[in-house]
C-alpha cells in the first residue's frame, strides 16, 4: 500500500517522498482513512509506530480542504495537546515537514521559556497549535489564546498525561474547545482512567490498535545484567568503553539520579549529558541537539523525557534502573530498533528490582537473555566474587544474603560449610579440640589448657606451695 492509496493529496505525498517515506506504517494505514472521513479515532499504539504522521497528515489535508480555512474567520483551527516540551517540538517539526507545500501556519508553545516569542507568533496568526497543558492554560487565562474556532482536537500520549498528573488540566482545556469538533485520542496504554476520558470526549470513535503495549519490537535485542546496586556505575562505565556503541540513551528514575550518573561518566572521560524536568529549556534543547548530532554520545534521561526523544538510528538503550511500571519498559526500549533498524536494550537489575524484572518478562511474555559479567559481586556487607565463566543467572537463585564464594561449584557457601561442600562437624562439648601444627596430635580444649598453664605458673612462682592437679571431672564424695 502507498500513501496515494490512503487518499492523501499530492502536496502531502510529495513532501513524504522528499523525506524518504516509501510506505505507510500499520497505524497510518488504519487511522488515516477514518480521519479523512471526519470520524473520531481512539488510537492505541506504542512509540515508534508512526502515529504522529497518522494524525498530522489527515489534519493538514482536512484543513487544506476545509471551507473554514478558505472563507472562515481567522484563528486556531486545530489543537494538538501533548505532555512534554520535547514531544511538542517533535510534533511541530513533523507538521513543518509534512505541510511544507501547504499554506498553513503552525506554532508550538510550552513552559520553561519566555512566552513573548510564543505570544508574538499567536498574534501573527496560526492555523495549528501544538501545546503543553500548563502553558496553554496560562495563556488562556491571560486571554492570549482563543480556542473557539477549533475544529480538530488531538490528544496525544494520553496515558503519559495521566502519569504526569495533567489529566485535570486536560479536562480544563477540553472545556474551552467547541463540542462540535473532530477528536483524535492516541495513547500507548489504555488504563481505566483513559478509557473513561475517551468515552467522555469521543463521539462514536473508531478504535485503531496496531500492537499491544505488552509487546516489544522484534528488531530490539534485549539483554539482562544482574548486578548489585553499588556496582551499576562500574558496569555502565565498562559497557560504554566499547567504542562500537555509537549512541546510548540511559534511563534512570529520578532527576538527581540522572545528574549523578552524568557527572560520574563525565569525570570518567565519557561525554554525557542529563535531560529532565528541572533543566532549563535551553539546556534541554542543547543536550538533545548535541545527542542527535552525535556530539554527545550518552544521554541520561528520566521517564518523563522518554517519549519526547526521537533519534534516528539510536543503537542502544540502557535501563540503569528498572522502571516501577512494566509498561514503561516497553516505552523506554522503544526508542531504539525503530523504522526497521536493529537496536539493543540492556537492563541493569539489582536484588530489590528482581520483582520488577519478573513483572516485565511476564508482561512481554519473553525471557530476557541473562549476560554474565565481571561485576557480579555481593550487594550486601559480605562481598564475594564470581569467575567470568559463571553465568549471571546464578545470581537470581540467591535472593538472600550470599556467603563466601566457592570456586569449585560456583555457589555461595553457607555458614559452617567447607569449600568441598560438606558441613563442618560440631565441636565437642566442653571446649573444642584442635590439631597442633607441630605434632599433628589432638590437643585438649581451651578450658583444660588454661587450668594446666595456671598450675604450672603457680608452682614456679611459689616452690613451697602445694601443686594442684588440674580438674579432670566430677569428684566422688
Amino acid at each position: 500500500m502507498s500513501f496515494e492509496d490512503l487518499g492523501l493529496i499530492e502536496p502531502l505525498v510529495k513532501a513524504l517522498r522528499a523525506e524518504g517515506y516509501v510506505a505507510p506504517t500499520p497505524i497510518q494505514q488504519k487511522a488515516i482513512p477514518v480521519l479523512l472521513k471526519r470520524g473520531d479515532v481512539l488510537g492505541c499504539a506504542q512509540t515508534g509506530t508512526g502515529k504522529t504522521a497518522a494524525f498530522a497528515l489527515p489534519v493538514l489535508q482536512l484543513l487544506h480542504d476545509d471551507e473554514l480555512y478558505k472563507k472562515g474567520p481567522t484563528g486556531i483551527k486545530a489543537l494538538v495537546l501533548t505532555p512534554t516540551r520535547e514531544l511538542a517540538i517533535q510534533i511541530g517539526d513533523s507538521f513543518a515537514v509534512y505541510g511544507q507545500l501547504l499554506k498553513l501556519r503552525h506554532t508550538v508553545i510550552f513552559g520553561g521559556v519566555s512566552q513573548v516569542p510564543q505570544v508574538r507568533a499567536l498574534r501573527d496568526g496560526v492555523d495549528i497549535l501544538i501545546a503543553t497543558p500548563g502553558r496553554l492554560l496560562d495563556l488562556i487565562n491571560q486571554r492570549l489564546v482563543n480556542l473557539q474556532h477549533v475544529r480538530y482536537f488531538v490528544l496525544d500520549e494520553a496515558d503519559r498525561m495521566l502519569d504526569m498528573g495533567f489529566i485535570h488540566d486536560v479536562r480544563k482545556v477540553i472545556a474551552k474547545v467547541p463540542t462540535q469538533r473532530q477528536t483524535l485520542l492516541f495513547s500507548a496504554t489504555m488504563p481505566a482512567e483513559i478509557r473513561d476520558l475517551a468515552n467522555s470526549i469521543l463521539n462514536k470513535p473508531q478504535r485503531v490498535e496496531v500492537t499491544p503495549v505488552s509487546s516489544t519490537a522484534e528488531t530490539i535485542n534485549q539483554a539482562l545484567y544482574y548486578v548489585p546496586k553499588t556496582e551499576k556505575r562500574k558496569l555502565l562505565l565498562h559497557t560504554l568503553k566499547n567504542r562500537d556503541i555509537p549512541s546510548v540513551l540511559v534511563f534512570v528514575r529520578t532527576k538527581h539520579g540522572a545528574d549523578r550518573v552524568a557527572r560520574f561518566l563525565t569525570q570518567a572521560g565519557i561525554g554525557a549529558l542529563a535531560i529532565h524536568g528541572d533543566k532549563s529549556q535551553g539546556a534541554r534543547q542543547t543536550a538533545l541537539t548535541n545527542f542527535k548530532s552525535g556530539k554527545t554520545r550518552v544521554l541520561i534521561a528520566t521517564d518523563i523525557a522518554a517519549r519526547g526523544i526521537d533519534v534516528d538510528k539510536l543503537s542502544h538503550v540502557i535501563n540503569f534502573e528498572i522502571p516501577n511500571v512494566a509498561e514503561t519498559y516497553v516505552h523506554r526500549i522503544g526508542r531504539t530498533g525503530r523504522a526497521g533498524e536493529n537496536g539493543v536494550a540492556l537492563s541493569f537489575c539489582d536484588d530489590e528490582e528482581k520483582p520488577l524484572m519478573r513483572d516485565i518478562q511476564k508482561l512481554i511474555k519473553k525471557d530476557i537473555h541473562v549476560v554474565s559479567h565481571e561485576f557480579t559481586t555481593a550487594s550486601h556487607s559480605e562481598a564475594f566474587e564470581r569467575p567470568a565463566s559463571v553465568h549471571s543467572a546464578d545470581i537470581a537463585r540467591h535472593d538472600k544474603k550470599p556467603g563466601k564464594y566457592s570456586p569449585s561449584n560456583g555457589s555461595p557457601l553457607h555458614k559452617g560449610q567447607s569449600p568441598q561442600g560438606h558441613r563442618k562437624p560440631p565441636a565437642p562439648q566442653g571446649g573444642h579440640r584442635h590439631t597442633s601444627p607441630q605434632s599433628g596430635q589432638s590437643q585438649p580444649g581451651s578450658q583444660s589448657n588454661h587450668n594446666t598453664a595456671s598450675a604450672q605458673s603457680d608452682q614456679k612462682g611459689n616452690p613451697n606451695k602445694k601443686r594442684r592437679r588440674p580438674f579432670r571431672g566430677r569428684k566422688s564424695i
